[in-house]
């Protein structure tokens, strides 16, 4: 069977439309992948299919790269602020820390952009409870009952 470049059109078209069902960003590259080849197939039909296929793989595969390494949006790459920025900052538990996750605070204030954020507290917490910020590590923040 000859692949034509409208297969190529068709593929891609149902990839992209798949991310809508798996919305991982993967299918949508090979998908865009697909319609790029159907293009190039179109101004040189004469393309084997070996070359189809290593187009459409070496396309996908750069696609899906720079999406996951340039383009995609930062996550978890949220920058705790200094200690001596907020010690003594009151908020409010959303969340009470447990032995296996932890804790949620909100503050009046937004601190870097965000108003809540995860915290550490040998204290035991209900939701509801003013805390205070008496400590920041690498991953959250630390918290006493006020």
């Amino acid at each position: 069977m000859e692949l034509l470049y409208w297969h190529w059109i068709i593929f891609g078209i149902l990839l992209v439309l798949l991310e809508l069902v798996i919305p991982s960003f993967t299918a949508l590259w090979f998908g865009i992948g697909s319609v790029l080849v159907g293009f190039i197939l179109y101004f040189a039909p004469d393309l084997s299919p070996t070359v189809q296929i290593t187009t459409w793989a070496i396309s996908s595969a750069i696609l899906t790269f720079i999406w996951f390494k340039a383009l995609r949006p930062s996550r978890g790459k949220i920058v705790l602020p200094a200690l001596n920025e907020i010690q003594g900052e009151i908020g409010v538990t959303l969340i009470s820390p447990t032995e296996e996750r932890p804790g949620r605070v909100r503050f009046a204030i937004p601190i870097n952009g965000y108003d809540e954020w995860d915290f550490e507290s040998d204290d035991e917490l209900e939701v509801g409870d003013a805390v205070k910020v008496t400590g920041v590590t690498e991953l959250r923040m630390i918290m006493k009952k006020q």
